[in-house]
Order: C-alpha cells, then sequence, then structure tokens
C-alpha cells in the first residue's frame, strides 16, 4: 500500500488514521484548516486505510501528542527552550526525533519566504510602510529580533503596537495562506538584496524584538498593548526575561540572586537547564556548596515539567523585584518590564 514506507505508516498515512480516530465531527473541523490539496490527499488516504493493528490507534494519538506538545514549547520559547523542555519529558532519543521533525516542517515554511531572505533591510522597510499591518506582521515575523526590531522602528508611531499585536495573536498560518502572501511580496521584491531569518511570529518574537528596541519606544509600545490587552501584556513581560538569561547577569548579581533563593526552589529550577547555565551558577558558588546543589539535582530525580517552570518562575519574579530595587543590573538586551 502506498501509504506504508518500509513498514511504517506514511505522513499522510497518518493524518488519515488520525482523522478515523477521532470520528466525522472533529476530523471535519481538522481539516477546514487543510489546503484544497491536502484535503483530497488525506481524503484519499482514509479510503484506501486498512484496519489499524492492536495499539496503533493509541501510538499514532501519542505521536500526534508529542508532536502538539513540542510546537507549543516553541512557540513559548523557541528551540532551545523546547530542546530543555523535551528533553525533560522524554529523554533525549524521543527529544531529538521530535526537534528535527520540527527544524524540517520550519525549513519548509522558510523556503516560501525566499524573497525576505534576498531583501535589502533599508529597501524593504520602504516597502512595508504602504502594506497592510497584517502583512508587515507576517514580513517581520520571517526576520530576526534585531532586523525586525529595526524595521518595526522605522515604522509611523501609530502603526508600531498594531504590527507587534498582530504578530503576538499570529498563530501558525496554513502553508496556503503563506504560499499567496509571499508570492505576492516576491512580486514587489525583485530588486531586493539578502538577509537571513531565524525566528517565527508569536509572542515570543515580539518579546525579542522588543527587547532590541529603543528603550522608550520599548515602553512605549508596551504601555499602549498593556491598556489594549492586559493579558498579552503580561505574556509578552514574562517572555522578555527567561531562566536561562541568568548566564548574562554579572558575577556579584548572580551571587547576591542565589543568596536571595530558596534553596528548593533553585533546585528545581536547574532541572532541564543548559549545562551552560548549571556551569554558570556552580562557578560562583563555593566548592562545597556548589557540590551539595549538585548532589540535590541528582537526588530530586523526575520532577513534572509545570514544577521546573514554577519555580524559574519564582526566581524571574526575585530578578524583577531586585532589579526595581536597583540592587541588581540587566544589561539592555535583559531589561525586564
Amino acid at each position: 500500500m502506498k501509504y506504508i514506507e518500509s513498514g511504517e505508516m506514511s505522513g499522510v498515512g497518518k493524518a488519515a488514521a488520525l482523522m478515523a480516530i477521532l470520528g466525522e465531527r472533529a476530523a471535519g473541523q481538522v481539516l477546514k484548516n487543510l489546503s484544497e490539496e491536502e484535503v483530497q490527499k488525506v481524503s484519499q488516504a482514509i479510503a484506501e486505510l486498512p484496519q489499524l493493528a492492536s495499539g496503533e490507534a493509541e501510538r499514532i494519538l501519542e505521536e500526534y501528542r508529542q508532536m502538539l506538545l513540542a510546537q507549543q514549547y516553541v512557540i513559548k520559547g523557541g528551540m532551545d527552550y523546547a530542546q530543555s523542555m523535551l528533553f525533560s519529558a522524554f529523554g533525549p532519543d524521543v527529544a531529538s526525533r521530535l526537534l528535527e521533525r520540527l527544524r524540517e516542517r520550519m525549513a519548509a515554511e522558510v523556503a516560501n519566504f525566499d524573497a525576505l531572505r534576498k531583501a535589502d533591510p533599508q529597501q524593504l522597510a520602504k516597502f512595508i510602510h504602504s502594506e497592510h499591518p497584517q502583512t508587515i506582521a507576517l514580513v517581520l515575523s520571517h526576520l530576526n529580533s534585531t532586523q525586525a526590531a529595526s524595521l518595526l522602528f522605522s515604522l509611523p508611531q501609530d502603526l508600531r503596537t498594531d504590527v507587534a499585536m498582530r504578530m503576538a495573536h499570529m498563530d501558525q498560518i496554513s502553508p496556503d495562506i503563506i504560499n499567496k502572501i509571499s508570492a505576492v511580496i516576491e512580486q514587489k521584491l525583485k530588486t531586493l538584496g539578502e538577509f537571513n531569518r531565524e525566528s517565527y511570529g508569536g509572542v515570543k518574537a515580539v518579546a525579542e524584538m522588543i527587547n532590541r528596541l529603543d528603550t522608550n519606544v520599548g515602553k512605549e509600545i508596551l504601555g499602549t498593548i498593556e491598556s489594549q490587552d492586559i493579558k498579552l501584556f503580561e505574556t509578552i513581560r514574562h517572555l522578555m526575561f527567561v531562566f536561562e538569561d541568568l548566564i548574562q547577569l554579572d558575577v556579584r548579581d548572580l551571587k547576591e540572586l542565589i543568596q536571595k533563593v530558596d534553596k528548593k526552589q533553585l533546585t528545581l529550577a536547574m532541572k532541564g537547564t543548559s549545562e551552560q547555565l548549571k556551569n554558570r551558577i556552580f562557578g560562583v558558588l563555593s566548592q562545597r556548596n556548589a557540590d551539595m546543589l549538585r548532589e540535590d539535582i541528582d537526588v530530586v530525580g523526575a520532577v513534572k515539567i509545570r514544577e521546573v517552570e514554577a519555580a524559574q518562575q519564582h526566581i524571574i519574579a526575585l530578578i524583577r523585584e531586585m532589579e526595581k530595587a536597583g540592587t541588581l543590573t540587566l544589561q539592555k538586551s535583559e531589561y525586564v518590564v
């Protein structure tokens, strides 16, 4: 059967199986989000779907659950955050497989925006001024945060917040829509020079972009967002300093922070963090305290991801308090609102 590859069900085959498992009503809602060509392929696969073996339905559902979770981690904190959380949740083998599939999907989406990667930033700035805010948001979401910040700063003041909020609310767009928009952009950018894209839409991209704006402009945009959508404002503020950013604190500030942090909270927070951050924290402790912390991390064993995240957010809240009190200094790329 053509939906079986080397004894393994193909992607289309798994999608068809998922639709069959979900049932007609739920499957109909899912299919509404696919392109006409994708619906045709999946529908044909459903018609030719064989009887699922015992346990196959559960395995397919679990695979989709893992991919959805991986995508949520990427949207929330980028690939580094996703890697850390997936390694904690599923172990290195499953996490590596999920991350590879995500990178392949992201690469396929970026390929649709070749015109952007060939554009000169100054010429692109002139071009986007006359575009609809949603198109501008899509363009900025395909630039790295520094380039996006530069282009956002070039926009009229009354347009900046509108574009930033559209980026923050930008969920995963169907490939069909991206293809149509990129085709229009390509026609308008035929003569423009090249640059790279590293980030893709959403609240995380907005947080990184605002981190790289002039401080006054960033506060102006955040203030407007706060007055219009308090939940969005809190989410952006939450992402503007992540736990891994502790590595950027100077030795004195990091030492003072650790002295104020509850030992149990620090132990939980360091589960799933990068080795680079662990070594940075161990490095500002005495040998005895560093050894004790290593032992505590090992002894605590497996913990739920939400407990790790809660501990990390508790420490980040403390950092905000210290920064406001003037007892801790954040660099521009680290500033917390």
